[in-house]
């Protein structure tokens, strides 16, 4: 059954309404659970700019239902980036609310492990634009009670539009295979999307016949790696690859690899696709070798109703999208999709409603969610550093 269009007015810009308390029949609230607080902001808030623009573009309205959209920030200035306790409190805030019907979110897989039982057993629907760790939706992937532990009611209540880590990490690794780095050494953060997309690295490295020098988890709060370096300096690899984002001191990796002589390719993924990396580590630290894996392509690489996006967005908010603007545009369409096919407000039908989605013909191409909640789309993209900015090099499988 393909997605059921809807014609729901013209663009208003005033009916996104912020921070709105009111509570009632006519109104649906979402809300979107992303880091504020810290260097990942600049990416989430193209999210969030993502999301009031697929708000804007039905009028605020979807059927007899107002839409309210609240962004809540689950970081802390204590950590400078997603806290637990907050995430927590934000899944609770949001299951009290009988206004709220969908939860965009996270940001952080390890995040998610907090919020998704939570939002589960309350019937919430959860949706992520950014979330890769594989055990949150797939059996016999992560750790042996994955993915069942998040799902108490024993229904599938969350969703995510981007691919895994399983993919990520394979064709990470046969990329390295490609540019004839046969020799890796592998760092991770010790968090569940670093250490989780570097196990997958790590795997497909093997079975494809790299040499894998050292496996090593790394103090996200160092303040150098000067003597990693001089560790890995000794082994003599061909590539350092690191799982982990920018928050997690990707870029400080980067500077102590350059100012140690280790003159070799640094790969990186996805949770570094964005400008803070860059400045975090220092444009001439990157240039001409270092290497991000992305799930799905850059913004102005899209086509279809992705370039639509793209040019909107631009026109709009008088800036690039960040890697992941498109994903926040994507969830928040699927939101409003599904509000609109279940044609009422409650929680049951509108999990039902956007689990049904298939042949959604969006920014990302068209796609379905899986049984497990998985998109269908596939495509991962490989991109450089170049003249301080990134460069698109390839998609990958083409």
């Amino acid at each position: 059954m393909k997605c059921s269009t809807f014609m729901l007015g013209p663009v208003l810009l005033a009916a996104v309404v912020l921070g709105a308390q009111a509570q009632s029949p006519s109104t649906i609230k979402i809300i979107s659970s992303l880091p504020h607080t810290g260097s990942a902001n600049a990416q989430t808030m193209t999210m969030v700019n993502g999301i009031k623009l697929a708000i804007e573009e039905v009028g605020g309205k979807v059927g007899e239902f107002s839409i309210v959209y609240e962004p809540w920030d689950d970081a802390s200035p204590e950590r400078g980036q997603w806290d637990p306790a907050v995430e927590a409190a934000n899944a609770d805030k949001a299951v009290a609310d009988p206004d709220i019907m969908a939860y965009i979110g996270t940001y952080n897989s390890g995040a998610a492990k907090i919020a998704m039982p939570k939002l589960n057993q309350a019937g919430l629907l959860m949706i992520s634009p950014a979330n890769t760790w594989p055990g949150l939706t797939k059996p016999g992937v992560g750790e042996p009670n994955e993915p069942m532990v998040y799902r108490p009611s024993g229904k599938v209540t969350y969703f995510r539009v981007v691919p895994a880590d399983d993919i990520q990490g394979l064709v990470a690794a046969q990329w390295a295979q490609e540019m004839n780095c046969n020799k890796v050494f592998i760092l991770h953060d010790r968090e569940l999307y670093g250490q989780g997309v570097a196990s997958m690295f790590q795997k497909t490295a093997k079975k494809i016949g790299l040499q894998v020098l050292g496996y090593e988890g790394i103090d996200p709060k160092a303040s150098n790696y000067r003597s990693l370096v001089t560790k890995m300096k000794q082994k003599r690899p061909d590539l350092v690859y690191f799982g982990g984002t920018t928050q997690t001191n990707a870029g400080q990796i980067a500077k102590d690899l350059r100012a140690g002589g280790l003159n070799v390719k640094y790969m990186v993924p996805d949770g570094c696709f964005e400008e803070a990396f860059i400045r975090s580590a220092g444009a001439s630290n990157l240039e001409g070798n270092t290497f991000i894996t992305f799930g799905g392509v850059p913004g102005d690489k899209l086509t279809g109703k992705g370039k639509e996006f793209y040019e909107n967005y631009k026109k709009k908010f008088g800036n690039e999208p960040e890697a992941y603007a498109a994903y926040g545009y994507e969830c928040g369409r699927v939101v409003l999709d599904a509000i609109a096919r279940a044609g009422k407000k409650d929680r049951a039908a509108i999990v039902a409603a956007c689990a049904a989605t298939k042949d959604f013909d969006g920014v990302l191409g068209k796609w379905s969610f899986d049984a497990n909640g998985d998109t269908t789309v596939k495509t991962m993209s490989g991109n450089t550093v170049h003249n301080g900015k990134f460069e698109f090099v390839k998609v990958f499988g083409e």
